[in-house]
C-alpha cells in the first residue's frame, strides 16, 4: 500500500462529507475532511497539495491521524491543556472590591501600586503582581472614578 492510500469505512465516508458540505467547520477542519476524501479516491498526494495549498507534511498527519484514532481525531484539532489560571474568581472579586473601597488615607482614589500591596496582605493573594492586578480590574466595568 502506498502512503497515500486510504480506505475510509462506510461512516467515515458520511462523516467526512457532511464536513465537507455543511456545517460551520473551520478551515482547517474543513481541508483535513477534503485530505482524507481525495485519500479514500486514491488521489495522488502531489495532486492533493497542488490543489488545497497544503504541505505534504499536512497530507501524512491527517493520514496518520485517521489511522490511529478514525475521523475524530484527523479532522478536528485535540484540546490543548493550558496553563491553569492562577487567581480564581474569588480572588478577582476580593481585588474589585478593594478597587471600589475607599481608598487609604490621604488619598482620593486608588492607584494600582496601592492596589497591588493592599492585595497583597489578603490572604491567598500574597504574590499578585501589579500586571495581575491591573488585568483583573481590566476585565470589569465598573468605574469608581465616574459619577
Amino acid at each position: 500500500m502506498r502512503q497515500t492510500e486510504l480506505q475510509l469505512a462506510k461512516e467515515d465516508r458520511v462523516a467526512v462529507d457532511k464536513i465537507r458540505s455543511k456545517g460551520v467547520h473551520s478551515t482547517r477542519e474543513v481541508n483535513r475532511a477534503h485530505v482524507l476524501s481525495c485519500l479514500d479516491r486514491g488521489l495522488a498526494g502531489a495532486q492533493i497539495m497542488a490543489v488545497l495549498g497544503i504541505g505534504r507534511t499536512a497530507v501524512w498527519r491527517t493520514r496518520a491521524a485517521y489511522l490511529q484514532g478514525g475521523v475524530d481525531l484527523a479532522v478536528f484539532d485535540v484540546a490543548r491543556a493550558g496553563r491553569p489560571r492562577q487567581y480564581g474568581t474569588d480572588a478577582e472579586a476580593r481585588v474589585t472590591a478593594l478597587a471600589c473601597s475607599a481608598p487609604p488615607a490621604g488619598r482620593q482614589r486608588w492607584t494600582i501600586v496601592e492596589l497591588e500591596r493592599a492585595a497583597r496582605q489578603e490572604p491567598g493573594l500574597g504574590g499578585v503582581s501589579r500586571e495581575t492586578v491591573r488585568r483583573m480590574l481590566k476585565k470589569t466595568t465598573s468605574n469608581p472614578g465616574a459619577r
